[in-house]
């Protein structure tokens, strides 16, 4: 199961309370010994390349770190308690569940934030007069939103050969059907090239008109598309779903742009796929009238043009 949202709730450790601790010696004062509390726990955030999904967080709700120790006599200190580490994917951004506030974007591995302080241990009355009470522990409730971080992104309609294309070129497992929406969740491959050259690709779920509003699989998954340096944009030009391969090229536009205008900034490369099919190659020349861009025929069926697509895309990268 895929999972790219979630919310949970974090609370920081609460401090040990300070000890109130009289030592007493026959025949002299009284003397004040209480030690201080120990501090509580830090919420720490890791991103961490082994964690894929935010699955667990689907099912586990609530981190809590611990309290501080209390202090004790003999002004001994209470321990410090231990941080509380969530590892998270890489592409994770951390919001504020109510407000439009956003604490981190963790992006490379190993990157580290520190999301809440646990509570300072109280003061042992061997400092003042009388002791006091640890401080309690920050918390929040907070989204986890992830957005998979891929060099290129395929996007284009249902059927257009967006799996069949990543199912070639990487190791990576996308199911291949002659039905719309095959593909549920984004699937990330590694492509080579010779000349150890290589660049991740993502493939993102069949877009249609009225994504950005949440149409079809929408805004779910072309949030994944902000994260790519350059997209493929496959066109089925056999129109195997009776559509036009132009409109279909000017509607995913319109798509990314009334999403986020940005997306239409980014270098594309248009591949028209199912070329082994007769009318595909009728097909292509009403679209170079349309779409006056350069064009990479392929077909992931046979693998024409697979590889002259590849060199574009990494030339673009």
């Amino acid at each position: 199961m895929f999972i790219d949202r979630a919310d949970i709730f974090v609370k920081a450790g609460d401090g040990g309370d300070g000890s109130n601790s009289f030592c007493g010696i026959k025949g002299l004062k009284k003397r004040q010994d209480g030690g201080d509390g120990g501090k509580g726990g830090d919420i720490i955030l890791i991103a961490d390349k082994n964690v894929q999904t935010l699955i667990d967080f689907h099912f586990r709700k609530h981190f809590r770190a611990d309290k501080g120790l209390n202090g004790s006599g003999n002004n001994k200190t209470g321990a410090n308690a231990a941080d509380c580490v969530i590892r998270l994917p890489l592409g994770t951004i951390v919001k504020d569940k109510y407000e439009d506030i956003t604490y981190c974007d963790l992006k490379e591995g190993g990157q580290s934030v520190m999301l809440i302080k646990g509570g300072a241990g109280g003061h042992g009355n061997s400092k003042f007069r009388l002791a006091d009470r640890g401080e309690p522990g920050e918390e929040k409730e907070i989204l986890l939103e992830l957005k998979l971080i891929a060099d290129v992104g395929i996007i284009g309609y249902p059927n257009a050969g967006k799996s069949s294309l990543i199912s070639r070129i990487t190791n990576a497992k996308s199911k291949v059907a002659n039905y719309p929406f095959t593909t549920k969740t984004p699937v990330l491959g590694v492509v080579r090239l010779s000349g150890e050259r290589s660049f991740v690709i993502c493939d993102i779920p069949g877009l249609i008109e009225g994504a950005h509003s949440g149409r079809g699989l929408g805004d779910d998954f072309l949030r994944h598309v902000e994260r790519t340096r350059a997209l493929i944009h496959m066109i089925d030009m056999a129109s195997v779903d009776a559509r036009d391969p132009a409109d279909d090229f000017k509607s995913i536009n319109k798509e990314l742009e009334l999403y986020n205008p940005e997306l239409v900034k980014r270098p594309q490369v248009i591949a028209v796929n199912k070329m082994d099919i007769p009318e595909a190659k009728e097909n292509l020349k009403a679209f170079r009238k349309k779409v006056r861009k350069k064009i990479y025929p392929v077909s992931c069926v046979t693998g024409e043009g697979i590889k002259e697509l590849l060199e574009a895309v990494y030339k673009k990268l």
